[in-house]
């Protein structure tokens, strides 16, 4: 485990700087080898990424998941997510990031294929994935007048192909979240310290926190107090795997004044305390 006591968040994996293009494409050869073919623990809080493994294998750690993507396969990770790899020396595949507000903006937009897209996801290349991405990835090369355009709705349709590969598996009847609850997700990224209830979420959303209660139970069977507590006891697990921060400033970190308070709602959720989730992930 790092001894750093932050996630680091990237734009593209070890860049500060604005994304270069409407959509970003590179072959694993560009960073892999000078990483010694391992990637460490980050995230990226404005897109989603998909891999493509042509030849070798991958082996990934999603939000504490682990993953052996082979030859012929993908994995795909939506935004926010914590993730590391280590890379078969030599492998060969295809990386493809897209901005969270491409995602966002597929049309139409149903909340069951934004929700599709809300969660890691692995499959296989099918034909038609491997046809459209290979557009795709010659269109991000190309130059000519509408290309910002042609690339916007190819890389619609490899979201939309991402979707349909998850929902045609055993995930298919999986509830979908109102597009308000997309918005919700936002905010309680940006106000997790913030200690903000439900009530101040539904202000700030221009809807009731009974609404918002409503749409939080219809999606998942949680009310809107108990949903805002998944995602902070997400991203508690992802700060005690990936940082060495203390249980309580994990806790501070959350908004929970009071860590043995913290350390109990942490037990309620995962069923163990803080301090035994972590060791989980100690070397």
């Amino acid at each position: 485990m790092s001894a750093q006591n932050t996630i680091p968040a990237f734009g593209l994996y070890g860049e500060q700087g604005p994304f270069p293009d409407v959509i970003h494409f590179e072959d694993f050869s560009v960073r892999a080898p000078i990483n010694d073919w391992r990637i460490l623990p980050h995230r990226h809080s404005q897109m989603s990424q998909l891999f493509m493994v042509d030849h070798g294998w991958i082996d990934a750690t999603v939000d504490g998941g682990k993953y052996h993507i082979l030859s012929g396969k993908f994995l795909y990770i939506p935004e926010h997510c914590v993730h590391e790899f280590v890379f078969d020396p030599g492998s060969e595949g295809k990386i493809f990031s897209f901005p969270v507000n491409i995602v966002r903006t597929i049309s139409p937009a149903t909340d069951q294929i934004l929700t599709a897209l809300s969660e890691p996801c692995v499959g296989d290349i099918h034909p038609l994935l491997e046809q459209v991405t290979r557009l795709l990835r010659d269109t991000i090369g190309a130059v000519s007048l509408f290309r910002a355009q042609q690339v916007v709705g190819l890389a619609h349709s490899v979201l939309a192909n991402l979707a349909e590969t998850r929902l045609s598996g055993n995930e298919s009847d999986q509830k979908a979240k109102h597009a308000r609850l997309f918005a919700l997700d936002e905010l309680i990224s940006k106000h997790m310290a913030d200690g903000w209830s439900a009530s101040d979420f539904a202000k700030a959303l221009s809807i009731s926190t009974g609404h918002l209660s409503r749409l939080c139970r219809a999606a998942t069977g949680l009310g809107a107090a108990a949903y805002i507590e998944q995602h902070q006891m997400q991203e508690a697990c992802r700060l005690l795997a990936f940082t060495q921060l203390p249980v309580s400033e994990v806790g501070y970190r959350l908004g929970f004044i009071d860590p043995s308070y913290f350390s109990k709602r942490f037990r309620a959720a995962r069923g163990q305390t803080p301090t035994d989730y972590r060791a989980l992930f100690t070397n």
